[in-house]
């Protein structure tokens, strides 16, 4: 029996994993990293051991310092968690060598799937069925293809290939990515398939030899083949669910597997599928199975790992559950991964956390709390949500509604992304697929329409001057603004989270009362208006304006931190910054410079200095947050820096490269030589 499990794992894993533990009695150890160091999960645990350093190679890879934990903490069960080290064999037989159960596949069977070319191999033998693959690119005449790796998962060392001149850059930079991910550069080549759809199968298997398949998910929805929107059950016509049920428990059956795993397949428009990989382990998305079920899966590992049967009478599935990925991610950059403090984390309408639920409701799988620091050590995801209804279109509701709603402060978000899905009238038809994205850019618009861009800065600005008047040392029942000379208004400038700015006049009269107002957009078309609505202010606090436009009452909630305004209201949130007044004098960074839009380590320079490069050759790579952001020239030009060589560490804003737009003297007018030049 399992009395004290470590888990080799952070962030929303180790919380999810230490709420099954409360719930079963059983003690709970952490491992931390030093950026982990006031995390939840590191705060939640019975005890924490620190690993020392913050890059994964340095902690949560560490074999011997977790196993140092085990034995120091007096834990007899290791889990994984569902990332790092949970599908590395050589972890598996480490921890069962040391003595202490391991929560999970046997190492062989580990071993056996995480090598993807092998399992293939294996499988085919089942009568599971298989796409063509190669490893050698020069074997390949058809194309499109898709470049894999053959260890981890999680869309890391991915590429899709349309043509054969992109086939060997493509290879190399999945090989980089690979090795930078999972320790093993190997990649293999498969047939892509258009229009496919990402159907995958959760099995389970105990040490009495029996395995079962426990309902499945659709998880097509990806950007950057990682998923970001998964749903349970998967919309399938009944006997090719019958048919994926069977490959998958075929699949379990084949290698003896132990636990919870997922057997993964492309599910062709006609209803053909191919297996695409088997994940030894739970799934990020295994709580839409949770709720469909009604199962703690994590609670049905620790019983298979104590040798326990599975229940004799498992439940079927009902109802629909749908999650969404909520990560730290710029927009306005590329989505490029967003670090920062979270000011405020809330979700309203959240029913539990990290468990079940008894009817229609919300629940939080996250990592994070309000202050917590989202650094650039690890991936970007910040928290799961999940809805449970009646029907998929109830499902759907509740999570989009609960989703818009929520305040989230300090980083960049996707929550408009997801629910500009979820919302879009091809997932309600349930035409989706892996290309989803691709062929509904409107998606990616933000929540907030461009003609409501005024109104939020001007909700900022009157609660702004709320809050100054209500901290203001002396004189604070004085009205703001007020002056013998009430012609002049008021004048705020705010710049948008995508570097446009916005400025907000407005008059207040002797009683408070809002007269007129207008805005402009000196440096962009995005926002300001010639002929604002009609508007007058019912309240104004410094967390709180209600404004009436038109006869329609629109309130807005607002918080402040520093110079930072962030604002929530009917039609979505918007992420503001007051410039001062009197602006003090700053250094100005030189024309040309590129900047790192975020904290990382340079990993490839691909220019030397002096180098002519023409707008969009890639200048360098930049390593953040596990992902490769390619740093491409804007202007033509001739490289004229590169400060940071190849490894280095870099903060954000630091000065990448600079490149000087001057002509090049080919490039210059040729001179008349009949006219004398003196």
């Amino acid at each position: 029996m399992i009395n004290r499990l470590l888990v080799a794992n952070r962030g929303e894993i180790a919380r999810r994993i230490f709420a099954t533990c409360r719930a079963m009695g059983v003690q709970t150890v952490a491992v931390h990293s030093d950026a982990d160091a006031d995390a939840p999960f590191a705060a939640e645990a019975d005890q924490a051991v620190r690993l020392p350093g913050n890059t994964p190679g340095e902690t949560y890879l560490r074999v011997d310092l977790i196993l140092d934990a085990a034995r120091r903490t007096g834990a007899d069960a290791v889990h994984p968690g569902y990332g790092f080290l949970a599908e590395n064999a050589e972890f598996a037989a480490a921890v069962t060598d040391a003595g202490l159960t391991w929560v999970g596949p046997p190492a062989k069977v580990i071993a056996a799937m995480g090598d993807k070319l092998a399992a293939k191999a294996l499988l085919a033998e089942a009568g599971v069925p298989m796409l063509p693959s190669w490893t050698d690119p020069d074997e390949i005449t058809d194309f499109p293809v898709l470049v894999k790796a053959s260890a981890g998962g999680g869309g890391r060392g991915m590429r899709i290939v349309r043509t054969a001149d992109e086939l060997a850059e493509a290879v190399a930079s999945a090989r980089r990515e690979a090795a930078a991910a999972f320790g093993d550069g190997t990649v293999f080549i498969e047939r892509y398939v258009e229009r496919g759809r990402h159907v995958e199968v959760q099995i389970f298997g105990d040490t009495h030899g029996r395995v079962v398949a426990l309902g499945d998910r659709e998880c097509s929805i990806q950007r950057r083949h990682q998923k970001i929107v998964e749903e349970a059950p998967a919309v399938v016509p009944e006997r090719v669910r019958t048919a994926l049920h069977e490959a998958a428990v075929a699949a379990g059956r084949a290698v003896d597997y132990l636990g919870a795993g997922t057997v993964e397949f492309l599910l062709a428009p006609g209803g053909e599928f191919f297996f695409l990989e088997m994940n030894t382990r739970l799934q990020v998305e295994h709580p839409v199975t949770e709720l469909c079920t009604g199962l703690d899966l994590v609670g049905l590992q620790l019983l298979v790992a104590e040798g326990e049967p599975l229940p004799a009478d498992l439940p079927g599935s009902t109802g629909h559950a749908i999650e969404v990925r909520l990560c730290a991610e710029d927009a306005t950059a590329g989505w490029r991964p967003d670090t920062g403090t979270l000011h405020r984390f809330s979700v309203g309408a959240v029913v539990t956390e990290f468990g079940g639920l008894a009817g229609p409701g919300l629940r939080l799988d996250s990592g994070v709390v309000a202050g917590s620091v989202v650094g650039v050590h690890y991936d970007s995801m910040l928290a799961k949500l999940i809805a449970w209804g009646r029907t998929r279109a109830e499902a759907t509701r509740l999570l989009a509604g609960a989703l818009a709603r929520a305040e989230l402060h300090g980083v960049s978000t996707n929550r408009d992304l997801l629910v500009r899905v979820l919302r879009s009238p091809a997932f309600a038809a349930v035409e989706i697929d892996t290309g989803f994205l691709d062929r509904h850019p409107e998606v990616f618009d933000p929540l907030l329409p461009t003609d409501q861009v005024p109104l939020t800065a001007l909700a900022a600005a009157l609660s702004g001057a709320a809050h100054r008047r209500a901290t203001a040392p002396v004189l604070s029942g004085l009205p703001s603004g007020w002056r013998n000379v009430p012609a002049v208004p008021q004048v705020i400038r705010l710049v948008q989270s995508d570097g446009h700015e916005i400025e907000i006049r407005y008059r207040l009269d002797r009683t408070g009362r809002l007269t007129d107002w207008g805005s402009t957009a000196p440096d962009s078309d995005a926002a300001g208006s010639a002929n604002p609505p009609t508007v007058a202010l019912v309240e104004a606090t410094p967390d709180r304006v209600m404004l009436d436009v038109d006869g329609v009452r629109r309130g807005y909630r607002v918080r402040r931190v520093g110079s930072a305004v962030f604002v929530d209201g009917p039609d979505g949130a918007a992420s503001l910054t007051e410039l001062p007044r009197l602006p003090l004098p700053t250094t100005e960074v030189g024309a040309g410079s590129l900047l790192a839009p975020l904290p990382g380590a340079v990993t490839r320079v691909h220019v030397q200095v002096g180098q002519r490069v023409r707008a969009g050759d890639p200048l360098l790579t930049l390593e953040a947050m596990k992902l490769e952001h390619p740093v491409l020239a804007p202007i033509d030009g001739v490289v004229a820096e590169l400060p940071v060589p190849t490894g280095g560490q870099v903060q954000a804003g630091a000065v990448l490269a600079v490149i000087d737009s001057s002509p090049a003297p080919a490039d210059l007018e040729p001179s008349n030589p009949e006219e004398d030049p003196r």
